[in-house]
């Protein structure tokens, strides 16, 4: 079995742990939690083998790089870090209904890399400026950010959800019933926000190293580059909030969601709409 097929049974077990978890939050039968679960863990264990064959096919075809270099690769790995985040969180937290909220970004991930249109999945040479041993530090220690700040958003949307239920006086057997308490949902997010953020400033840092050895400058505000600033800003404002000022509650909720947004501009909108030195990021 070779590393496409691996990842077609990723997005599988993907697709079906999001419906059952899905199902779960509708229907509350926890005896289905379970099955999404271990759905999530085979998909994760499955697209690690991928990717490591997808490793070694390229050393086998004498290009001998880490799958981690074009959108479509970028995005493999970006769902596969939101699944590893996400297993941790639901083993941690013992409350398996977030991943309604989470799952399907990992899924849509591997769904859209692997059926997009125009998506090149090949096994490519690297260009000049991403032939560096800062490739991998960088592109994982932003990912593992991403991954992060996707389940931030999530837990933002479950808070925002059992809040205007609550408001209106919803019963506990309704919708959002079994959803975790409001303080429990704050929790997870503001420090899964607190992780994405630390991983995400090394990946700034790495990405200012690598660029400095690839084009001579730490900072070029490149289109890229200026909008992970902006992010970073949006989730050092939203710490900076919460340590200095209290913030809780809705405000974290929705800050953890415009973060979201502002990663998503990051990672899709800048390789799509603008041009600069990480357009190579589109092919």
């Amino acid at each position: 079995m070779n590393s496409s097929q691996l990842f077609g049974l990723t997005t599988l077990a993907y697709l079906l742990s999001s419906a059952v978890y899905i199902a779960l939050f509708v229907f509350k039968n926890k005896k289905i939690g379970g099955a999404g679960t271990a759905l999530a863990i085979a998909g994760v264990l499955a697209q690690t083998v991928a990717m490591g064959l997808r490793w070694k096919e390229s050393y086998d075809l004498g290009i001998g790089h880490a799958p981690l270099t074009n959108m479509y690769e970028s995005l493999v790995f970006f769902s596969w870090c939101t699944a590893l985040f996400y297993l941790f969180m639901e083993f941690k937290f013992k409350n398996r209904v977030i991943g309604a909220f989470v799952m399907p970004f990992a899924f849509v991930s591997m769904a859209y890399a692997s059926f997009a249109k125009g998506m090149n999945q090949e096994i490519s040479p690297l260009i000049p400026a991403l032939q560096s041993n800062w490739l991998i530090a960088h592109v994982v220690t932003c990912f593992i950010g991403y991954g992060a700040f996707a389940m931030a958003g999530g837990l933002g949307v479950m808070y925002l959800l059992k809040k205007s239920a609550l408001d209106k006086g919803l019963a506990k057997d309704s919708l959002t019933g079994s959803l975790p308490d409001l303080k429990v949902i704050d929790d997870m997010t503001y420090k899964t926000i607190v992780f994405g953020f630390l991983w995400l400033s090394a990946g700034i840092i790495t990405g200012a190293v690598w660029a400095n050895e690839a084009w001579g400058t730490y900072w070029s505000w490149d289109p890229k580059e200026t909008w992970s600033i902006i992010t970073w800003f949006i989730y050092a404002s939203t710490l900076h909030a919460r340590f200095t000022r209290g913030w809780s509650g809705s405000r974290i909720a929705w800050l953890a969601i415009i973060g979201f947004v502002s990663v998503f501009f990051t990672y899709f909108g800048v390789n799509y709409l603008l041009s600069g030195l990480h357009s190579y990021g589109q092919s």
